[in-house]
């Protein structure tokens, strides 16, 4: 990932590359919220905001957004979204409890993610 900052020195615009690194947590994964509003709730996770560190998780976390009439919904109204919450207050779920997760090698010699608690594979 790239973005733009500037120099303090020079005040000169000049473009950064960050590493991108591995996350504990992808799409579709069952998720426990530990910290924040919505802690104790579990949910699926529907997208992951890889730039900002943040997922968004069906269920947890909830906000109104006001909706302005338009020719597509001409009532408008108030309606419920799911925010984003950062990933370091989500963990795994395994057999319905919150686990830590690592990576290790698997039998075919790629890294895989695995419980720490139990040890075995989360696919």
């Amino acid at each position: 990932m790239t973005y733009w900052a500037t120099n303090r020195k020079n005040h000169t615009m000049e473009k950064k590359i960050i590493k991108q690194t591995k996350l504990h947590i992808k799409k579709g994964d069952t998720v426990m919220v530990i910290a924040g509003n919505a802690k104790g709730k579990t949910g699926v996770i529907q997208e992951v905001i890889t730039e900002k560190s943040r997922a968004i998780v069906e269920g947890a976390n909830l906000q109104t957004k006001h909706v302005k009439p338009s020719a597509s919904n001409p009532q408008g109204g108030i309606e419920k979204r799911e925010g984003s919450i950062h990933i370091s207050n989500l963990m795994v779920v395994e057999n319905g409890k919150a686990v830590r997760t690592g990576r290790k090698l698997n039998e075919k010699g790629k890294l895989q993610r695995y419980s720490k608690t139990t040890g075995k594979f989360i696919a």
